[in-house]
């Protein structure tokens, strides 16, 4: 899997996007049995864009929310939480012109580096990595 980086350039009115690490893949969608799990992350970018209406995604992402497992969006990540139907009434923030499709969803958006609502850690963007990874951590230790 080709992995990417969304930088910001000067000027630009939106991020770049610029190649990232190769990354092998070991497991499909279909494979996986979230009851393995402790805690989940979706990453930014443009993945959730595509793997957000995949039936076997949303029964990942919904195990999480169930079980009140720790679980950390950011950027675009958490159109994968919306898409399961797990915004609705809860806080949080991501890249600014997804904004709208969470307010469209139910959530409440802020403008925040990282919010934390229940299981649900959300960030806006890379830039936000120490502050978001540091409450994602707090939740996962606190549920082991």
């Amino acid at each position: 899997m080709q992995a990417v980086l969304h930088d910001f350039e000067p000027g630009f009115d939106t991020y770049v996007e610029r190649p990232g690490y190769r990354v092998p893949v070991d497991r499909r969608f279909e494979d996986v049995d979230p009851t393995r799990y402790d805690g989940l992350l979706i990453p930014g970018g443009r993945a959730p864009e595509y793997i957000r209406n995949r039936p076997d995604v949303q029964r990942i992402v919904r195990h999480f929310f169930e079980a009140n497992k720790p679980v950390g969006a950011i950027c675009h990540g958490v159109q994968v939480v919306a898409a399961s139907l797990a915004v609705g009434g809860r806080t949080v923030t991501c890249y600014a012109e997804v904004a709208c499709e969470m307010q469209q969803a139910g959530a409440n958006y802020v403008d925040r580096e990282v919010v934390v609502d229940g299981n649900l850690v959300t960030a806006r963007t890379w830039l936000d990595n120490p502050f978001w990874m540091r409450e994602f951590l707090k939740l996962l230790h606190r549920a082991n």
